[in-house]
């Protein structure tokens, strides 16, 4: 009995583990979409000499640097949809809204972690950046998360019109 349940254990803990490899990458889902977008949330950490954590630079006008853990416990899979918002001082934000997985997920961590960083990154198109790095100061249970990006308003319209194509195919492939 020992045996079959240890056995069992292990297929589970590998098929998991392959899932969860597949969705970090983001696998066929964003090899399908038109204009792929990565979006990563990455927590800020104290540096401990592992290679588990480095710093990072955000913000290329006034760049300052937060360390952070390398592994993001949210990726551009549990967001649902996502829109540029127009603020009332001229500017504008992005704003994303997650699905029920990424909703509890940001409700935890930003419950666990009040006065800490989240570190957004994004790869689009042919950019790679840091977008922002907002202090978690309120516990998020929505799964509405608004942050100004270190981006062009052109460039926030193609990070949002990727992040969307691919919420509808992660839509898509769960029904």
């Amino acid at each position: 009995m020992k045996f079959r349940t240890v056995q069992f254990n292990l297929i589970l803990a590998a098929g998991g583990g392959l899932l969860l490899a597949g969705c970090a990458s983001g696998g066929p889902r964003l090899a399908s979409v038109k204009h792929p977008t990565t979006f990563h949330f990455h927590l800020e950490v104290n540096r401990d000499g592992t290679d588990k954590n480095n710093p990072v630079t955000v913000n290329r006008s006034s760049p300052f640097q937060v360390n952070v853990l390398r592994d993001p416990f949210l990726i551009e899979t549990h967001i649902m949809e996502a829109a540029v918002v127009d603020d009332s001082f001229g500017g504008f934000f992005i704003r994303v809204q997650l699905n029920k997985q990424g909703t509890w997920l940001l409700e935890q961590y930003t419950t666990a972690n009040k006065g800490k960083r989240v570190a957004l990154f994004s790869i689009f198109e042919k950019t790679t950046r840091w977008l922002a790095a907002p202090v978690m100061d309120k516990r998020i249970a929505d799964g509405k998360f608004s942050f100004t990006p270190d981006a062009s308003r052109e460039e926030s319209d193609r990070i949002v019109l990727g992040l969307n194509e691919l919420g509808k195919q992660v839509k898509k492939d769960e029904i």
